[in-house]
């Protein structure tokens, strides 16, 4: 019987090393960004103490509230393995729509909220069947409809969005209930909480677990009887409300300009990444993805009060993307790297 010395393991280089440590800062797990929010937030409260009184936090809130509900719609996209970059235009096409349709009425506020629902329903649609259909990438799909969307709506207005939008449509995304300790309760707050309670009740469903697994080996997921075009069509129509949502918050809170929506495509999937949702689906938690979305908001928030440039903010959400993408490859990768070859089990047995 022959003796086998163990084999050495392998020192990480340096370049892997800062890989992974980036990974980890940038989407490396849940509780990365948990740690990360509170030093963010203990910064701005210590160079703006008066940031921690209630009244400022609700309206940190109400601003943030459509970033965390993109993100959440964005979860369940990337989560199945999938993109969408078509959320920033929708969300500009749809607060377009409404001051066009509204025109200042009150008394067509509803029909049209459930109008750009079902416009919103039919984008998801639209990107999601021909993405598993017809087999054309997310990323190319979703590009082509945030084209779309953007060229149909600048062609419609002129490149000046025309109308205005009604007192009731603006509520949800500016108003609030009035109260003693925190002046006002947002709206969006309890918009957000109940959409928190939907996203938190559709991930423990056997829906929310076989879109985790569709992410993680599709090839596997099928061979178990999961209908994958299915799974992921209804990811991205999920994806088209909640940005449907997102743009009847902002559209009460900054209300109509030719810019508005313009980059939340590429914000939501910084914040997504930020929470440990691993690019390339199957890893991450919709808790932590709202959790990056406030992180996000709450790093722009401190880069205010710091008076930093507002152009440094494309350049932080390129960064945190870019690491994000590393470690999902070095995950990916991992296993393999582990694993042994035919080649070394037949000489292992050899020996033996």
């Amino acid at each position: 019987m022959t003796v086998t010395s163990p084999r050495p393991t392998r020192r990480p280089s340096a370049g892997s090393r800062a890989a992974d440590l980036a990974g980890r800062l940038f989407g490396g797990g849940s509780a990365t960004v948990f740690a990360l929010l509170l030093v963010v937030f203990a910064w701005i409260f210590i160079i703006n103490p008066s940031f921690a009184e209630p009244p400022s936090l609700m309206a940190f809130i109400k601003q943030a509230a459509p970033l965390v509900i993109l993100a959440i719609g964005q979860y369940f996209v990337i989560v199945s393995g999938e993109f969408d970059l078509s959320v920033g235009s929708l969300v500009g096409a749809q607060v377009v729509i409404a001051a066009a349709l509204l025109d200042g009425e009150e008394s067509r506020t509803v029909p049209v909220i459930l109008l750009m629902l079902g416009f919103g329903i039919l984008v998801g649609l639209v990107n999601g069947l021909v993405t598993t259909l017809l087999k054309v990438q997310s990323f190319i799909t979703t590009l082509g409809m945030m084209l779309v969307l953007y060229g149909a709506i600048r062609l419609w207005t002129g490149g000046a969005p025309t109308g205005a939008l009604s007192e009731a449509f603006r509520q949800p995304g500016r108003g609030g209930i009035d109260m003693a300790v925190v002046r006002q309760l947002p709206y969006a707050l309890l918009i957000l909480i109940g959409l928190v309670i939907v996203a938190m009740a559709i991930m423990r469903s056997s829906y929310g677990r076989t879109l985790i697994a569709t992410g993680d080996n599709e090839r596997a997921a099928g061979f178990s009887g999961v209908r994958v075009w299915r799974v992921r069509t209804l990811a991205f129509v999920l994806s088209s409300v909640m940005a449907t949502l997102a743009g009847i918050l902002i559209g009460g809170y900054a209300g109509v300009t030719a810019q508005v929506g313009q980059g939340l495509e590429f914000t939501a999937i910084t914040a997504v990444v930020l929470g440990g949702v691993v690019l390339g689906g199957g890893r991450g938690t919709v808790v932590a993805a709202m959790a990056g979305a406030l992180t996000l908001e709450a790093l722009f928030t401190l880069f205010n009060q710091l008076s930093m440039p507002s152009t440094i903010r494309p350049a932080v959400q390129g960064v945190i993307i870019i690491a994000a993408v590393a470690y999902a490859a070095r995950e990916r990768a991992r296993p393999r790297q582990h694993a042994e070859t035919p080649a070394e089990s037949q000489q292992s047995s050899e020996k033996s």
